[in-house]
């Protein structure tokens, strides 16, 4: 276990193709077949595949066409977002059985500091297997969990044994384990990233740990260091249980290019509505609207205004978009548009804590850990 770490017992808990499996729970038919949830037109993007149908190719961000090309035998589902949400609700509900300390990353997977827990139970790997279990029993879903030290290695340790598994990385196997790793398993380092650091011949973690902190904030400026750290098993960041919403949006994707503002008017009124109903149902407003425009050929452009008070109203969320989306000239067809609010009024004036990856103190007291 690197020195410098604090003694942290993490789980890392994900949902295993959380929309599609909510789909095949709510409608049996569609048990062990494969399912997309989005869109099926032409214009239709997948958000989410069964792992039935990731067998075949498809996976989240692909087009509806391309998923079907790969799979014929596709079945989409439209998306059902409050069901999701209601869902995700059930399943945080049992961990707050465990711990306050949670942290949703998103509707199907959330971060847990159990190195003090509800049941006293000091073994995490014991925990996060309770977890999975009552989530199964009481929600009818199977999910994946990663535990270890910090949260970087539990979100890498999660997706080890997908589906319907976990993996622990206890405190002396960190760097074994982080110097074997692929570094496209690393978190943060994208399709991008993971060519280029190939090129560089980085294949491996070991390879990675090999780099100077100067060589790799070089080649990649500040997530150079972030790289060179959690290599070597250091990642401070803590688990927050109060995360703040930072912005609400919604926003649609056409079936054919619109050229005209006064269509895009149309579609604007509905997404407007949209992120109102979502404001309404987060009780939050925002005072910066921006709009979201996505051209025929790919290339994205954001508009946006901050008003001296905050608004969660459609008529005047509307009014703005309309202002936005007149306020210049539109380079091409418009495939995409969307509003987002932000500036929200849960937002503090607390100072964040910057974690400081070469500042760190050595613990004077190592706890025994029972992973």
């Amino acid at each position: 276990m690197p020195n410098d770490l604090p003694t942290r017992k993490i789980i890392h808990v994900d949902m295993d193709a959380f929309y599609a499996s909510v789909e095949q729970l709510d409608n049996p038919e569609l048990k062990g077949k494969p399912v997309a949830v989005g869109g099926s037109s032409k214009r239709g993007v997948v958000s989410a595949a069964s792992y039935e149908a990731r067998k075949f190719g498809v996976r989240s961000a692909m087009s509806s066409v391309l998923a079907k090309l790969n799979c014929p035998e596709l079945i989409f589902v439209y998306p059902r977002f409050d069901r999701y949400k209601e869902i995700s609700q059930k399943v945080r509900a049992i961990f707050y059985d465990y711990t306050n300390m949670v942290e949703p990353l998103s509707l199907d997977e959330a971060y847990l500091d159990v190195t003090k827990n509800k049941k006293g139970n000091p073994s995490a790997t014991l925990i996060a297997k309770e977890i999975r279990e009552r989530i199964f029993k009481e929600v009818g879903l199977t999910a994946s969990a990663g535990i270890s030290i910090n949260k970087f290695i539990a979100k890498v340790a999660s997706d080890y044994n997908k589906p319907n598994g976990q993996k622990t990385v206890n405190p002396e196997e960190v760097i074994k384990f982080l110097e074997e790793l692929d570094i496209r398993k690393f978190f943060g380092i994208g399709k991008v990233t993971a060519g280029k650091m190939y090129q560089l011949g980085i294949f491996t973690g070991k390879d990675l740990k090999s780099k100077s902190l100067e060589f790799l904030s070089e080649k990649f400026g500040k997530s150079g260091k972030y790289y060179f750290y959690v290599v070597r098993g250091i990642h401070n960041s803590e688990v927050k249980s109060d995360r703040i919403r930072k912005s609400l949006a919604a926003e649609r994707t056409f079936n054919e290019n619109l050229s005209s503002e006064i269509f895009m008017m149309e579609k604007l009124d509905h997404i407007a509505q949209e992120v109102s109903r979502r404001l309404e149902s987060s009780r939050v407003a925002g005072k910066t609207v921006t709009l979201k425009i996505k051209y025929s050929d790919f290339t994205l452009q954001t508009r946006s205004k901050t008003l001296p008070y905050f608004v969660r109203d459609k008529i005047i969320i509307l009014e703005q978009a309309k202002l936005l989306l007149y306020q210049e000239k539109l380079k091409n067809s418009v495939r995409l548009l969307g509003i987002s609010i932000s500036n929200l009024n849960t937002e503090t004036s607390k100072k964040s804590t910057n974690t400081k990856y070469d500042k760190q103190k050595s613990v004077s007291v190592q706890l025994k850990f029972d992973f």
